[in-house]
């Protein structure tokens, strides 16, 4: 079930999590905290998370957008391998990525699906301005 704001609207909701070996959460439990401080409903999966159980998460909690952090390098793997899983499993939520993203990759990124891409150094306020965005696109898709 969704939470919903004192005037009764549904809270975004928005899955927050990293995939692979990459273990720095800092950053990402940054985003989470500045997320549920926005007001966004968070469902913050953690680290060394697999592309089937974002997936399986993703569906299972009903979530608006899916936020992701990679700092390991294998960003464009492991983007791929989950776009190509939520189109198997008919999600069609808009994907957010986070974290050291060489700019060669943005558009190849954004090519397979990826809605948005911050770095470092972007502000809370931001991503969460990026994420009510993003969801409205999910509207839209479905």
């Amino acid at each position: 079930m969704n939470a919903h704001t004192p005037s009764g609207a549904r809270r975004l909701k928005v899955l927050v999590s990293k995939v692979g070996l990459d273990g720095h959460d800092r950053g990402i439990k940054v985003v989470a905290k500045g997320l549920a401080d926005a007001g966004f409903e968070v469902v913050y999966l953690g680290v060394h998370q697999t592309v089937e159980s974002v997936v399986a998460t993703a569906l299972q909690e009903d979530v608006d957008v899916i936020a992701l952090s990679i700092l390991s390098g294998s960003h464009m793997e492991l983007t791929r391998d989950l776009m190509a899983a939520m189109k198997e499993k008919g999600i069609h939520k808009p994907v957010v990525l986070g974290g050291v993203i060489p700019s060669r990759d943005i558009e190849p990124l954004k090519k397979l699906g990826v809605l948005a891409i911050y770095g470092p150094g972007t502000s809370l306020s931001s991503i969460a301005k990026a994420v009510e965005e993003a969801s409205k696109k999910s509207e839209v898709a479905a």
